[in-house]
């Protein structure tokens, strides 16, 4: 049995916080705007469509963190026809580092988006034609800061050498 080499448990334990950070912000905003949305359901069942798109926003940070630890599982070799990595310590350092933005701003904007949400529910209640302008258009924007934690998380897994990581490996 092999064991498993430093660098490549810290870039598992950077994966792993990607998805378990972003989705786990994800499963407390969609909860959050989804007690919101089951209450007004209660008393309006025809605003059902206008709700669910408010639920689910919150979701999207929990797949952005689903992508930045798939990118670091395919990069390592583990996932794919490229051959398992042995990666050094410093380059396992390195993949935790690039999963930090999406897994902190996944874990806060996922959040707080669900806090907007269910505010836009409890006001698309009452005004429902300001449902778009209001509700969902305030959630996009706190959605922002998830997009540009995962674009850095990108950036960054796409600014380490794996090439030389591979060649190390089979040479």
């Amino acid at each position: 049995m092999e064991t498993l080499g430093l660098g490549n448990a810290i870039a598992l334990i950077g994966a792993a916080m990607a998805v378990f950070l972003a989705g786990g912000g994800s499963a407390i905003g969609i909860g959050i705007a989804g007690r919101s949305a089951a209450g007004v359901l209660t008393e309006l069942p025809e605003r059902y469509g206008l709700n669910f798109i408010m639920v689910v926003l919150p979701g999207t940070q929990g797949f952005y963190g689903f992508l930045g630890g798939f990118m670091i599982l395919q990069n390592m070799g583990i996932i794919g026809e490229a051959g398992a990595v042995e990666l050094s310590w410093q380059q396992g350092l390195m993949a935790l580092a690039a999963c930090l933005p999406i897994a902190m701003t996944g874990l806060i904007s996922a959040i707080h988006q669900g806090k907007v949400c269910a505010s836009g529910i409890m006001m698309a209640a009452k005004r429902p034609e300001m449902a778009f302008k209001a509700g969902v258009v305030y959630a996009v924007m706190v959605e922002v800061y998830a997009v540009l934690g995962l674009l850095i998380t990108i950036f960054m897994i796409g600014s380490i050498d794996w090439d030389s990581v591979r060649v190390a490996v089979a040479g």
